[in-house]
């Protein structure tokens, strides 16, 4: 340990945010191994410095306690940096999809009002085309040599007491009207987060090693990581780009992953290409979620890895992200369902008067717990609707069996789950909206064996004498200015009119019985 060193003084606080686990870790397993990204190493020491160094870099540039900065990048080690830094002085971190259009990120940038925006080489092309859209964007730091030069001159930044009640991360979730929505999650709900993990995954901290495949903008992968950085173990960090299950299983054979989350269309590649050239890996633990799993993918993935705890977990960006968790032989037994409320959550299945209903009955179910966002940005209307009788609205109808199990029977159908990723109806609609042939749109899920859903667009056209109708090429080519390229209609139907109920709504219902029947209830 260096006296010298504020950031690896021993902390008084008894607070238990992901920083002072950090530095915790630095003290007690200096040389302890904390982070792989190919094939490189960063201790828990390392960790502590960068940390401490870009911590100094953001307080001199004005960042304090409240203020709100914008990562957009691609999975590495410099990614989590950002996020504990920025915490560090008490900041929020945004995180965003690198997927997204410069006008969709410069909307996050303005909603939350962030000045300054943490990114990359491979994106600093579109991190630009922000910074010029964005009204609240001052300034931008780009990973590479401009960060490794502001480490290298910064000094090590003494820690900031910030209270566990403190808002960490505003992760923007699209709702029904396409409008983004911040979910405030603070320190304590990652905390919380931390230990929901541990339990559901069966965690001890002993020979383990975390892997962070998904997306670094995605709770999930910051929520994975939440128990790694609270019990020290070590995790690799996998760069994103187009899924290749040979490399993943390459790495998790090379690198001892004993901890895996993937969607099931990527488990269904995993053990196909597993089953053509076995690997030795370590795996103890194999979860999915973000999609439904058949039972054909549940049964391969327990026949490749026979010795792996198969982990089915659910939830949402406003819990942290979950809430239910369906594990070993219950995976198969309970097909369909996605399992019992963790112990972290408290849940009711209720009606519209928020009475509870009786168990084998519909109802929605609702939250409370550690877990639970404070609020939704900036968003007062938002977080009262979602928050009233004092429960969190998840927008989830299920029903609960005897034992427990919850089962998902319908959900906001103007959501898509395509990739494991979320596809909002609305926000794609208001942009076909603006097209100038199309006169009605609507977008509705189909099932897909590869993705799960994907969107259909179901629009009525504008009269245009001897123009030819736009093609679902065409479309794509122009939502591409406006939309990131997997919220794309996969299939264009025109019509000459939209079905419509009397208070002039679009009966999507019938929409899917006609173009989506396997979707329709």
């Amino acid at each position: 340990m260096d006296p010298s060193d504020p950031s690896q003084e021993p902390q008084r606080s008894v607070r238990n945010n992901w920083n002072n686990q950090v530095r915790r870790h630095a003290l007690m397993n200096p040389d302890g191994l904390a982070l792989r990204f190919l094939g490189e190493s960063t201790t828990w020491r390392e960790l502590s410095d960068r940390v401490a160094r870009f911590t100094d870099v953001l307080s001199r540039r004005g960042i304090g306690a409240g203020d709100r900065v914008l990562i957009l990048m691609l999975n590495r080690p410099e990614y989590l940096e950002s996020v504990l830094a920025i915490n560090a002085l008490g900041a929020l971190a945004v995180p965003v999809n690198f997927r997204m259009t410069a006008p969709e990120v410069a909307f996050l940038a303005d909603n939350s009002g962030a000045t300054l925006l943490v990114t990359d080489q491979p994106l600093s092309p579109l991190a630009e085309a922000v910074a010029a859209q964005s009204d609240s964007v001052t300034g931008t730091i780009t990973v590479g040599a401009e960060y490794e030069g502001l480490l290298v001159a910064a000094e090590h930044a003494a820690p900031v007491d910030v209270p566990d009640d403190a808002p960490a991360l505003i992760m923007y979730t699209s709702g029904t009207t396409g409008r983004p929505k911040g979910a405030v999650l603070t320190h304590a709900n990652m905390q919380a987060q931390a230990l929901t993990c541990i339990r559901a995954l069966q965690m001890h901290g002993v020979d383990e090693i975390g892997f962070c495949a998904s997306p670094m903008f995605h709770i999930a992968a910051l929520g994975s990581l939440a128990p790694s950085l609270l019990l020290g173990v070590p995790t690799v960090i996998h760069p994103v780009g187009a899924f290749d299950p040979a490399a993943l299983l390459d790495v998790l054979e090379s690198e001892g992953v004993t901890t895996l989350f993937l969607v099931p269309v990527q488990w269904q590649a995993i053990c196909a290409e597993q089953s053509r050239v076995p690997r030795t890996v370590k795996l103890r633990v194999i979860s999915w979620g973000a999609a439904p799993a058949s039972d054909t993918i549940l049964k391969a993935m327990s026949a490749t890895f026979p010795d792996a705890l198969n982990v089915a977990v659910f939830g949402q960006t406003e819990m942290s992200p979950i809430t239910c968790v369906l594990d070993g032989a219950d995976a198969l037994r309970k097909l369909g369902s996605v399992g019992r409320v963790v112990a972290t959550v408290s849940a009711r299945v209720v009606d519209d008067d928020m009475q509870d209903v009786t168990r084998g009955e519909i109802g929605e179910i609702v939250y409370r717990g550690p877990t639970l966002m404070r609020e939704y940005w900036q968003n007062p209307d938002a977080t009262a609707d979602a928050f009233g009788g004092g429960w969190f609205h998840s927008g989830d109808l299920v029903r609960q069996d005897d034992e427990g199990f919850v089962f998902v029977v319908d959900r906001k159908k103007d959501m898509i789950i395509s990739g494991g990723e979320n596809i909002y109806c609305a926000e794609v609609e208001n942009v076909l909206f603006s097209h100038p042939r199309i006169r009605e749109a609507a977008v509705i899920g189909r099932t897909d064996e590869t993705w799960g859903e994907v969107p259909v667009a179901v629009v009525a056209l504008t009269d245009a004498a001897g123009a030819p109708d736009p093609t679902l090429e065409e479309l794509g080519e122009w939502l591409g200015e406006h939309l990131a390229r997997y919220k794309h209609p996969k299939e264009l139907v025109v019509v000459d009119a939209l079905p419509r109920n009397a208070s002039g709504k679009v009966v999507k219902v019938a929409l899917r019985s006609t173009y989506s029947p396997a979707d329709a209830n």
